[in-house]
């Protein structure tokens, strides 16, 4: 996966995930919307087979950058807690 940032400016961020699906950027989109400071949030495909897609974020506070990195942070916290239950349930 390459990033490309679009657009950024003191409170809003819009970055293109090159080679990645539009699944990912609404799994991204949604965990942005768990922050506080989150104004908007967004997740863009342009067209179904041509376009990349992007995540569009603003913030009321703080950097748009901060907040998807921290969005970011908590999504691998779940997926490695999501990965023990499974393994877990699957042992059984």
């Amino acid at each position: 996966m390459e990033i490309n940032i679009l657009k950024e400016e003191k409170n809003m961020l819009l970055i293109e995930l090159k080679g990645d699906t539009i699944g990912f950027a609404n799994l991204i989109r949604e965990e942005l919307w768990n922050d506080k400071n989150v104004e908007e949030a967004a997740s863009i495909k342009e067209h179904p087979y041509m376009a990349e897609p992007k995540i569009f974020v603003k913030t009321k506070e703080g950097k748009p950058q901060k907040a998807l990195q921290e969005s970011i942070k908590r999504l691998q916290s779940n997926l490695k807690e999501l990965k023990k239950e499974l393994e877990s349930s699957l042992k059984k």
